[in-house]
């Protein structure tokens, strides 16, 4: 098939790269979100799939929005039998839907219909869930919400952040995308629609979504810490000053500080829960590069008492 792709983190890459190497499918542009700034001088930066296409020698479309008419005569010329899409980052109007012959598919890092959004990797960490996966599945107008074509499963390890999940999910997902466009041609898969129960949604997480409170469980302190890092970050206060929580682990066997008291030993750091206590392995203060906790802690010298969050 002919094929447009339409994608813009690092994280959609992966399956831009399976559809060049495929053999079997031209990938003749790539639409991506406009260059933004970046780095200290925020200068415009071209997106990873953007810079990986002009590698490639493939052309690059970057409206400014999907539904421009200078983009959408574009694609109205290349004529793409099929639009595969990871993570493009814009709402798709029905305008532009319709111009493939066989639709937009969407490489989504869930296993739907559960966390349809934005951030599904985050929410399924931050709920504890044990096992994820991605989906492959029709666009339509409503969110996330078309039929499946196909899954692959990913079990959740312990330790896991989200960037952890979404960089296995991003590889096993760009085969499952590569294997759909496949089966798409050969005649050989159905899109069959999600199951109207087990419906959860996954909005993008915002910076007051990754505030950890220490009044609760330990385990939901370590799911928030994870599910958030690298990004938005998990963050609490520290003498008034925001001090960034990049990997802290549950104790069970300690539980004799209160929901926030900090503990300080020759080697480690402590932090009380709702329940029992976490220790402190990775941060990062304001201003600063992330140290390991017991660095952190012999810097600040604290006192007996103090807390997080206060």
């Amino acid at each position: 098939m002919k094929l447009v792709f339409a994608g813009t983190p690092e994280v959609a890459v992966p399956a831009l790269d399976a559809l060049l190497s495929s053999g079997r499918h031209e990938v003749a542009a790539v639409v991506t979100r406009p260059d933004a700034p970046a780095g200290r001088g925020r200068r415009l930066v071209a997106s990873p799939v953007a810079q990986r296409a002009e590698e490639a020698g493939i052309e690059v479309l970057k409206p400014a929005r999907p539904r421009d008419e200078d983009f959408l005569a574009r694609l109205r010329e290349i004529a793409p039998d099929c639009c595969p899409v990871v993570a493009y980052g814009a709402l798709l109007p029905k305008v532009a839907l319709d111009i493939p012959a066989r639709g937009w598919v969407n490489l989504h890092f869930s296993l739907l219909p559960a966390w349809r959004g934005a951030a599904p990797v985050q929410h399924s960490l931050m709920a504890g869930d044990e096992v994820t996966g991605a989906s492959t599945f029709l666009i339509e107008e409503g969110l996330d919400s078309g039929p499946v074509y196909g899954v692959v499963t990913e079990d959740i390890r312990p330790t896991d952040t989200s960037g952890d999940l979404l960089t296995r999910l991003a590889f096993a997902g760009a085969g499952l995308l590569a294997a759909t466009m496949d089966g798409i041609e050969d005649g050989a898969l159905q899109a069959v629609p999600q199951p109207v129960e087990g419906i959860t949604l996954a909005p993008k997480i915002q910076v007051e979504d990754a505030h950890v409170d220490f009044a609760a469980p330990a385990l939901r302190v370590d799911r928030v810490v994870r599910g958030c890092t690298p990004a938005p970050g998990a963050w609490t206060v520290f003498r008034g000053e925001r001090l960034k929580l990049i990997q802290v682990t549950p104790l069970p066997d300690r539980n004799d500080l209160a929901p926030g008291e900090l503990a300080a030993g020759k080697n480690n750091v402590y932090a009380g829960t709702g329940s029992y206590a976490v220790e402190l392995l990775w941060v990062q203060p304001q201003g600063k590069k992330p140290m390991k906790g017991a660095d952190w802690a012999r810097g600040v010298r604290i006192a007996p008492g103090e807390l997080l969050g206060a």
